[in-house]
């Protein structure tokens, strides 16, 4: 069978490779078989690169244990009293939800936290309380200008 001009150059290249391959292992072993411990420590700079010289000491800052933060700031506190409207209110078995003026958010509220007086379309205002599905609103007062 005949092999063709394709395979041939490709047998040859392959061929070439492995050659290039050996001598460069055969040089490595003639310069001593590696390099020395020296010669592969690796530093890193100040702005996290990787170099292969050490780091100037005397540009070292301190840094006092006391500044150093390990968790997020503490979030001022925003005031905790809302406005919103009352959306829904079902009587009946004793829930509703308020909508927050100013945003699209609806909080749950049952009617122990609210006016005994509360209806539909209130405005009113209150203060929010995690609860086990999320937020729900608490301590729920008519709002000045809608008194009912």
């Amino acid at each position: 069978m005949a092999i063709s001009f394709n395979k041939r150059e490709l047998e040859k290249k392959k061929e070439q490779k492995k050659q290039e391959k050996l001598k460069r292992k055969e040089e490595r072993k003639a310069h001593g078989g590696g390099t020395s411990f020296e010669d592969m420590i690796a530093y890193v700079d100040e702005n996290g690169v990787i170099t292969s010289t050490p780091p100037d000491l005397s540009n070292k800052q301190k840094v006092e244990i006391e500044n150093i933060a390990i968790s997020t700031p503490k979030k001022e506190d925003e005031d905790p009293v809302l406005e919103g409207r009352v959306e829904y209110f079902n009587s009946d078995k004793g829930y509703g939800f308020i909508k927050h003026t100013g945003s699209t958010d609806k909080y749950f509220f049952h009617v122990s936290s609210a006016p005994s007086s509360i209806t539909e379309g209130n405005m009113v205002t209150f203060e929010l309380e995690r609860g086990q599905k999320g937020m729900n609103a608490v301590k729920i007062a008519f709002a000045n200008k809608d008194k009912q």
